[in-house]
């Protein structure tokens, strides 16, 4: 099958919905599809307002449209809301095309992290983005449900998974004098990473991670460990070598970054909600709590073991054959 992804967020941005649209295919190319990621490198950008590191596409519906006329894919799959994200919707409905779409981020809980706009005008706006997909899919049983019961139609799990060639446990023991909690992700006000890092407890505190908010987070906060960006064995190394993960956000869908903390051993401190509450068992894999300092002393109790066979459970084979099986013919 010829399968075009239309997506805001691409190469070279780094997180989430990258990370996931690229391992998803590399597993479909694996076994013999086609496949073609329109991304913004693709067009004149300008930068996001509040993100200038991620790059949008200037008026992109004429030169979608005769990449997508080229390519003449069997399915299309629109991961994003963005500029290419509505012009790719437009084609689609003009040409009576069907498609899919993704729901990667809570925008409404993004966006009002950054301006007071009330959630009920964000959610009409992507409820009318994603009515006319055959099926819109999002990476957890409770997002699923969030949706629904706002009057989201159509709606398909599609999880995520974890590469276990990279993130995996430390082969050397490690007792470290003082405990090590740390976040690893994107350094942005959704985030809510000061959560974390205002907690009162006798911890060291690590960041991993770029974005908007690390210049700020670095002059307030000279006491915390920033790494900056990591990847691969080194962000593995790193993170096996901690003692809990924190995960202090509120508005993910998912959360990869568990599934790699997971992978490494390291039990996880999180709010119960959405993404952590699909994935973390409480007080066998790590701890969920309203108040993030129980959270995480609740979490370095917890054998390492149970993390890394319930990390077992996802992977990118099982997940690129939920997306494939999602899919729709264009015509």
């Amino acid at each position: 099958m010829k399968i075009i992804i239309i997506s805001d967020a691409w190469k070279p941005q780094v997180n989430g919905v990258v990370n996931s649209l690229n391992m998803t295919c590399i597993k479909l190319r694996e076994i013999g599809h086609k496949i073609e990621v329109i991304g913004p490198d693709k067009f004149k950008t300008f930068p996001c307002p509040s993100y200038p590191s991620i790059k949008l596409s200037l008026f992109p519906k004429r030169k979608l449209l005769s990449i997508i006329d080229e390519y003449k894919p069997d399915s299309i799959h629109i991961a994003t809301e963005g500029p290419l994200g509505q012009a790719a919707r437009k084609i689609c409905l003009n040409n009576k095309w069907r498609f899919t779409t993704s729901y990667h981020t809570q925008f409404p809980e993004y966006i009002k992290a950054r301006i007071p706009i009330p959630l009920s005008i964000s959610y009409f706006f992507l409820k009318r983005f994603h009515s006319k997909a055959e099926k819109t899919l999002v990476p957890t049983k409770s997002m699923a449900e969030k949706l629904k019961d706002k009057g989201f139609k159509n709606i398909t799990i599609w999880s995520r998974g974890v590469d276990k060639n990279i993130f995996k446990p430390s082969k050397v023991k490690i007792n470290n004098k003082r405990k090590k909690a740390i976040y690893f992700g994107r350094v942005s006000p959704e985030k809510n990473i000061e959560a974390f890092l205002n907690i009162n407890l006798d911890i060291e505190k690590i960041i991993i991670g770029d974005g908007p908010s690390l210049p700020k987070l670095k002059k307030e906060y000279p006491d915390v460990i920033f790494l900056g960006e990591k990847f691969g064995h080194e962000l593995s190394r790193i993170v096996a070598e901690s003692d809990v993960f924190v995960f202090p956000s509120k508005t993910d869908t998912f959360g990869i970054v568990i599934i790699e903390a997971l992978a490494c051993g390291i039990p996880v401190a999180a709010y119960p909600v959405t993404g952590p509450k699909d994935i973390i068992e409480h007080e066998v894999t790590g701890y969920l709590s309203d108040n993030l300092d129980r959270a995480i002393i609740g979490a370095l109790k917890i054998n390492k073991n149970n993390c890394i066979q319930e990390s077992m459970k996802y992977s990118w084979e099982n997940c690129s054959k939920q997306f494939e099986s999602s899919l729709s013919l264009i015509n």
